[in-house]
């Protein structure tokens, strides 16, 4: 019979990407300087991390808040806005403080280009529709772009006329490899279709990482909020290799019949927007559960 407690191990790999990292730690230097600030949506898809940053006085807002502020300071998170937010922010005196992620900024521009070059070529975004990311990049094209989630949203696409495919940056790439080969295969020989590959790569780098960390642990225990896309993703790559794999969202979830002392080693790992914090949390409860049961 086994007598000692299995390995506890979080991946060094998971938590917060750049763009995160960067859109926190300016909310964290505004708030330190005093004064009010807002931030337009959640800061990120992690309810505890955006409750430990209005603990410090972030105040999360809305666009229709937005609509009614004045000469206020309001935060922008990494998932980019559209161009009608700025509008709104000039028009009433906001002064922004912009943590769109670079990645994502530039795939606003590129969109933006090729819109306003060729009105007559679709723009096609493989994304989910009413993401806030996605939100933004179809606000490059005053509302013309196509956003498509699978095969099946492809019937919204007119393959009679030109194509530029680009990506939110947090889908799969299978996903999107899956997305060019079916509109080649669809379009009209006489068509122009270019796709661009806009997926960041710190992002999709980790689908492979974590299926080897998944595979190599006994038990997982996968750390996101329940908004984030990423994380319902990042967990189903886990699932997939290791059945024995939970989704929890702080340490207040964790069961005991998830935690087998029989077991030789538990994973702890998460989405680009769980913080480091929590899973280190989640990594004590676990021990207390190992040692007091």
């Amino acid at each position: 019979m086994k007598t000692d407690i299995p390995m506890v191990e979080i991946d060094h790999r998971s938590g917060f990407c750049h763009g995160v990292v960067t859109a926190i730690n300016k909310a964290e230097e505004e708030l330190a300087s005093g004064g009010i600030l807002y931030c337009l949506g959640d800061i990120v898809h992690n309810s505890d991390e955006v409750e430990r940053l209005r603990a410090k006085g972030l105040k999360t807002i809305s666009h229709h808040d937005l609509a009614s502020l004045k000469d206020s300071k309001v935060l922008l998170r990494a998932h980019g806005e559209p161009p009608s937010t700025y509008r709104v922010a000039y028009n009433n005196g906001i002064e922004i403080i912009d943590a769109t992620c670079p990645v994502v900024l530039q795939l606003q521009r590129r969109i933006k280009q090729t819109y306003d070059t060729d009105h007559s070529t679709q723009i096609v975004i493989y994304g989910k529709a009413g993401h806030a990311e996605v939100n933004g990049l179809v606000g490059q094209t005053d509302g013309h772009a196509i956003v498509v989630e699978n095969i099946g949203s492809l019937e919204k696409v007119d393959f009679n006329r030109d194509i530029a495919l680009y990506s939110q940056t947090t889908m799969p790439l299978d996903g999107f490899s899956e997305m060019i080969n079916e509109i080649k295969r669809r379009k009209s020989t006489d068509t122009i279709f270019t796709y661009h590959d806009t997926i960041c790569r710190q992002v999709a780098n980790r689908v492979n990482h974590l299926r080897e960390f998944a595979a190599g642990h006994d038990i997982i225990l996968f750390v996101s909020g329940s908004k984030s896309s990423n994380g319902k993703v990042l967990f189903n790559e886990c699932l997939s290799v290791n059945p024995r794999t939970h989704f929890i969202s702080n340490p207040s979830m964790i069961a005991a019949d998830m935690i087998d002392r029989q077991a030789d080693a538990i994973g702890i790992c998460g989405a680009t927007s769980t913080p480091r914090w929590l899973m280190e949390q989640v990594k004590d409860r676990v021990n207390e559960i190992l040692t007091h049961g």
